[in-house]
């Protein structure tokens, strides 16, 4: 009772309402759904969670746990599922992710930058469907672009040696 069945866990239809009761469930604990990742076979399903911490601190050994204990339901005794922290290389999908993260380096795939590329985030503007990313190429070009969020393919943060350990510059 209250489980997906593991048998249709691989339509669009059921990923989005997993995706929906999964925020819930991280809504009530206090954890943002950075990315939900579903592959696996059908006698062996596999759901990939990443969280982060609203507070802003480094997501735990024992948030995962906590997360776990709480998702597990939801998506089923027969599927496996793996909870950890968005790490190092993030990925960026919502507003809120960019610009949270002004200032740091992604790797950008966009047909607006002809390709992927990497490039600090360099401002924000907009909402909604007026969303707008600048995008600043390293220093010695210094090209900007601004990108539409709904033209951004793909994006991560990239690990920068200035210490970054978890994804977060301290």
């Amino acid at each position: 009772m209250g489980e997906v069945p593991h048998i249709f866990l691989f339509s669009s239809v059921v990923k989005s309402e997993l995706e929906i009761v999964v925020e819930s469930e991280l809504d009530s604990l206090g954890f943002d759904l950075v990315d939900l990742r579903r592959h696996g076979s059908r006698s062996r399903p596999v759901v990939e969670v990443r969280i982060d911490r609203r507070d802003g601190e480094r997501v735990t050994v024992e948030d995962c746990a906590r997360v776990s204990r709480a998702i597990q339901p939801v998506v089923g005794d027969q599927t496996e599922l793996q909870v950890s922290s968005p790490g190092a290389d993030r990925p960026l999908k919502s507003e809120k992710d960019w610009r949270r993260f002004v200032g740091r380096r992604a790797v950008v795939k966009s047909a607006a930058l002809g390709g992927r590329k990497e490039v600090e985030i360099a401002d924000v503007n907009g909402t909604g469907d007026d969303f707008v990313v600048t995008l600043r190429e390293p220093a010695a070009k210094a090209r900007e672009y601004q990108v539409s969020l709904s033209a951004i393919e793909e994006a991560r943060l990239t690990f920068q040696d200035r210490g970054v350990t978890d994804g977060r510059v301290r």
